[in-house]
């Protein structure tokens, strides 16, 4: 034999080896091993061979396998496909539909997986959309009781659709389905109307009573001294403006009265003189008007001074006993009037752009949720907490009674207003990844699933920012139950 017939037999070997590899790959074995003999069905602009694993399909899982060229024999790479087996109602028994995941494995050649929940006759339509070939629907008859599948449909589609959103987004919406009044009653299905409705969203914050800082006083002195008698003596006494807190001595103190005193006989009085600036000296130094005319009638120094309450309030810290030296400066009593406290609550960075100073704000006591108290915001933090990424609120409360006790906590709850909006009730809406989905009732027993796209929330109600229109029926409970019964996770993309 010549070199070149040898060289052209080797090829012609060569290429029948790859061609049977290929059928191995693509299609399956029978049970007696040999190969499986697909027959190619025209629609539209395609080549379409459709194969099973088992061939003859069964009650639990089963493989399809679909290898689709153009008329020029290339494979197609783009085509999304829609594939539903779908048993014919039977008397009461409404249709059921079984979706089928279809994905590609290589160019040309596609793969899905389903599942049969009974024994009969399951018709097969596939749907072929690409964006650079066209379309096709071809429907075959498969059934349990037989192997392979037979076409007895093939109805070809526009030969060059133009690929844009819309034409993508209409090939891949999910198909609706079907869901007796008995399977409705068993899994407890009720259902609820998209309607316009005014939002009220209640913001919640654990709260706590505190201090109105900006009626605190410390108590401190200008001189050195000593603590004689302490009448202020615990933490939590109540004191009234002029009251005695406790007495001083202070050598400082007693040379000043003396001074005032030497002023006041030598009668160098009048504006200017000694005995105006012993005065105001006295003054400075925290001692009342009272006091000094006090020491003119008495005409002698005291050695041990009392230091009279400046405000009205409540001793919340003290830092001195009886005989306690201090020096000039120190903080020896904190006084704070309580007739008028704050409330704090934290509120997230997410809620912040609904909160508004001058609000009005409910504050609820734990042992009296019945009798609220009302106030409005006064101050909004100005930062975030970079731990629990919130901002402290303050509500200013009057505390005549004195029953709003300082680090006492509560719960303050600030109403926003939605205003009006498209809404559903909070229970109709599922998430699935980033998908929002609901379950619309056309009626008849049959359902659509459908991705929305919300907005503004509440405990009840959820907004509508598209997908729906007002007065579209919804499932409202038995969500989860219907998705698992009309097998959607193998319908829906991101499911």
């Amino acid at each position: 034999m010549k070199p070149a017939n040898k060289i052209r037999l080797l090829a012609l070997v060569m290429s029948l080896m790859v061609l049977s590899i290929i059928g191995l790959i693509w299609f399956p074995r029978s049970g007696e091993g040999t190969h499986t003999n697909v027959p190619v069905y025209p629609a539209g602009p395609f080549n379409v061979q459709v194969a099973l694993k088992p061939k003859k399909p069964r009650v639990g899982n089963n493989q399809i396998t679909l290898v689709i060229r153009d008329k020029d024999n290339q494979e197609v790479t783009d085509a999304a496909i829609q594939a539903v087996a779908e048993m014919p109602a039977m008397g009461a028994m409404a249709a059921m539909p079984i979706p089928i995941d279809i994905e590609i494995l290589k160019p040309g050649l596609y793969q899905g997986q389903f599942e049969l929940p009974m024994a009969g006759a399951w018709p097969l339509t596939l749907t072929i959309d690409s964006g650079t070939k066209g379309q096709a629907r071809l429907t075959f008859d498969m059934s349990t009781s037989r192997k392979d599948v037979s076409l007895t449909q093939a109805t070809p589609g526009d030969s060059a659709p133009q690929v844009n959103a819309k034409n993508v987004s209409a090939a891949r919406q999910p198909t609706t389905f079907t869901v007796d009044a008995y399977r409705r009653q068993l899994i407890g299905v009720t259902t609820g109307k998209v309607v316009y409705r005014n939002i009220i969203n209640t913001i919640r914050s654990a709260a706590r009573i505190t201090v109105n800082e900006t009626r605190l006083t410390d108590i401190s002195l200008k001189f050195d001294g000593w603590i004689g008698r302490l009448d202020a003596d615990y933490v939590g006494k109540s004191v009234t403006k002029g009251q005695a807190l406790f007495t001083v001595y202070s050598p400082e103190l007693v040379s000043s009265q003396d001074e005032y005193l030497d002023s006041l006989r030598r009668g160098r009085s009048g504006p200017g003189s000694l005995t105006a600036a012993a005065y105001r000296r006295l003054t400075l130094w925290g001692i009342a008007p009272a006091q000094i005319k006090a020491l003119e009638r008495r005409g002698q120094a005291a050695e041990y001074v009392p230091i009279l309450s400046p405000v009205t309030g409540t001793v919340i810290e003290k830092n001195i006993v009886p005989g306690t030296a201090f020096k000039a400066s120190t903080a020896l009593l904190r006084i704070a009037d309580l007739s008028t406290v704050w409330v704090e609550g934290q509120v997230y960075e997410s809620e912040l752009p609904w909160v508004k100073l001058g609000m009005k704000a409910e504050f609820v006591l734990e042992d009296a949720p019945g009798s609220p108290l009302f106030g409005k915001i006064t101050f909004i933090e100005p930062t975030v907490d970079n731990k629990t990424r919130t901002a402290r609120v303050r509500v200013e409360l009057p505390n005549p009674d004195g029953m709003l006790r300082p680090d006492r906590y509560a719960r303050l709850n600030l109403r926003i207003d939605l205003g009006e909006r498209l809404v559903v009730p909070e229970q109709a809406v599922l998430y699935a990844g980033e998908s929002r989905v609901v379950f619309v009732d056309l009626g008849g027993g049959r359902l659509l699933p459908k991705k929305i796209k919300i907005g503004l929330r509440n405990d009840d109600f959820i907004e509508v920012l598209d997908g729906l229109a007002e007065g579209d029926v919804l499932v409202t409970s038995g969500n989860f139950l219907i998705a698992s019964e009309s097998k959607l996770k193998s319908g829906l993309e991101q499911w």
